[in-house]
């Protein structure tokens, strides 16, 4: 059977497109009660982004704290201060910032039209109801957030995200102005991120002409960015992210996911520094993209974390092994339909004591 896949419906892209999301959002203002929720990351608090959001007078400013990964206690309460702020539901909810918050604004669209926690949803395809119209206006590129099926969120038992056709955003806003300033070791943390999706789609068995065409777009935007330096780079490597998003979305991610959940969740490490020090410890699965991960990681003079799990106690890595090992698709993709056969527990163990 094959995948009958959705996309996002709406993308617009380029510099300064940011100034047209209140024409955008025009169309789901029907009459004078409709209002909008904007989910901006609390960085950006005073900053002279939060001045330039449309806002109208009904309208919420909700400002999410992403230091920590997204979880579904978090994701709950935030619907609730949704849901008790008017008395009707908004007619849109905007996600304005990085992977987490666009993950945030994904969420909190899909809970406000579905009873219960989020916590019961963490898995693939349990979404009942669609969601409130949700646009999102990445403020980083690399995470894909912006174009997956997927809000990833940390749940009392297990990182695992509401996969659903109904999490794809309705309108992505793609401008690459946003992205100036961002601190070196996150711009690089995050385009890695990318960088990962794209060699772990192309490895995988599930590859096929559709993901196998994106992920090479995205693999030689990302190699120009990080290798050639090229001036275009903030547009290239938000494009590089829209395309990895796409790769892995009709295909899968991997290893390096599977094992970065699991380490997350125990230590609270965010995704994108996860994902770096998860996918140093893969030569043996990925040779060449760990090899030119490394090389990257050196010309841009970025290090990623060392001894991350020394110390952790056989009940610790236990943890992190059960919440790896419970992402089966992204086993299969990596190693085929045999994988428990390969990734045995204590294989796993041995690849975390490498991070």
């Amino acid at each position: 059977m094959f995948r009958n896949f959705k996309l996002v419906p709406r993308v617009i892209f380029g510099r300064g497109c940011f100034a047209q999301l209140d024409d955008i959002l025009s169309s789901r203002r029907s009459n004078a009660e409709d209002w909008v929720v904007f989910v901006l990351d609390d960085v950006f608090s005073g900053a002279a982004l939060a001045s330039r959001i449309p806002l109208q007078e009904n309208d919420l400013l909700l400002y999410v704290n992403v230091d920590e990964e997204p979880k579904t206690g978090y994701v709950d309460q935030l619907t609730l201060e949704v849901k008790t702020a008017r008395s009707h539901l908004p007619c849109a909810v905007v996600g304005i910032g990085g992977g987490s918050t666009m993950d945030l604004a994904k969420a909190i669209s899909l809970m406000l039209t579905n009873p219960g926690s989020a916590t019961q949803y963490q898995g693939w395809d349990l979404i009942q109801h669609p969601a409130v119209y949700h646009a999102a206006v990445p403020t980083l590129s690399g995470t894909g957030a912006e174009v997956s099926r997927t809000t990833v969120l940390t749940g009392p038992e297990k990182k695992l995200g509401i996969n659903s056709d109904y999490t794809v955003f309705d309108q992505v806003v793609l401008d690459p102005e946003l992205t100036a300033g961002v601190p070196k070791d996150q711009y690089f943390y995050t385009g890695m991120d990318c960088y990962i999706h794209c060699v772990e789609s192309l490895a995988g068995t599930y590859l096929n002409e559709f993901s196998k065409a994106y992920g090479e777009k995205s693999l030689e935007l990302c190699r120009q960015v990080f290798l050639d330096d090229h001036p275009d780079a903030a547009d290239k490597l938000m494009m590089a992210s829209f395309f990895g998003g796409m790769s892995i979305a009709y295909s899968q991610v991997g290893a390096c996911h599977a094992l970065s959940y699991g380490l997350s969740y125990l230590l609270g490490i965010h995704h994108g520094v996860g994902c770096c020090i998860t996918f140093d410890a893969l030569e043996e699965y990925y040779p060449e993209g760990v090899k030119e991960f490394r090389f990257m990681m050196q010309k841009t003079g970025v290090d990623i974390p060392r001894n991350v799990t020394k110390g952790l106690d056989d009940a610790q890595m236990d943890i992190m092994i059960t919440v790896a090992l419970g992402l089966a698709p992204l086993w299969e993709n990596c190693l085929g339909k045999d994988w428990k056969t390969i990734m045995t527990r204590d294989k796993a163990r041995s690849l975390f004591q490498k991070m």
